[in-house]
């Protein structure tokens, strides 16, 4: 009996919809951005508005939640990127599963929700574990020397969201997804191997500041 059985129907079927709302929040932000509707949510999710509300006030509630989920998976990827004994293959594992797992879908929602303490507390702690790995990767010597930390975080962010997969979900057409899936695998080997130290030609320009990140999450 799983744990959800033994929690009882409801709660497990609660789960359930929770898991698919969020993952739709994620898909529909994608393709649509901050402005994206509770009703386009929940039709994604294939659940009714009352269902969403029931669980979460407001659509400001449904994105602090899915924001502090996300940095949350990025904490675990960064472990599990520490815990392999390769540097390069854990850094490149940790990418991959960042990228697959849709992390740039939530850049269009930063500077339009309130940070709570929750999100501050998990964001604080997966810096720090990522930039551990990056850490640990560079002295290796198998990470470029002029690549930062907010150079592969912006990688991630431009990767994570795919107009291909996008446009391909609204078609309906399951069928090319996969292909889709793996066409991005590609590139993202492509790229990760330009990544890999020496490196041939300097990087244009100075390395881009953490103010990236930080200010925009800044409410007006």
């Amino acid at each position: 009996m799983t744990p959800s059985e033994r929690r009882g129907p409801r709660q497990a079927e609660a789960e359930r919809n929770d898991r698919a709302l969020l993952q739709a929040a994620r898909e529909v932000l994608a393709a649509e951005g901050a402005h994206a509707s509770v009703a386009a949510i929940a039709a994604r999710a294939g659940v009714g508005i009352g269902s969403l509300y029931r669980r979460y006030r407001t659509k400001e509630e449904l994105f602090q939640r899915l924001s502090q989920l996300s940095v949350e998976h990025w904490a675990e990827a960064a472990e599990r990127g520490l815990a392999d004994p390769d540097p390069w293959s854990g850094l490149a594992d940790f990418v991959v599963t960042c990228v697959e797992f849709g992390q740039g879908s939530l850049g269009p929602v930063a500077g339009t929700i309130e940070v709570t303490e929750a999100m501050r507390e998990a964001s604080e702690r997966s810096d720090r574990l990522f930039g551990a790995l990056v850490d640990r990767a560079r002295g290796a010597g198998v990470l470029r020397p002029d690549v930062t930390a907010v150079d592969l975080t912006l990688l991630i962010e431009q990767f994570g969201t795919s107009p291909v997969l996008d446009q391909l979900r609204k078609q309906g057409r399951d069928d090319l997804l996969p292909e889709a899936r793996q066409a991005r695998r590609r590139i993202v080997a492509l790229v990760l191997e330009g990544l890999r130290s020496p490196g041939t030609d300097p990087l244009p320009g100075g390395p881009p500041s953490a103010r990236l990140f930080t200010e925009r999450w800044a409410r007006d």
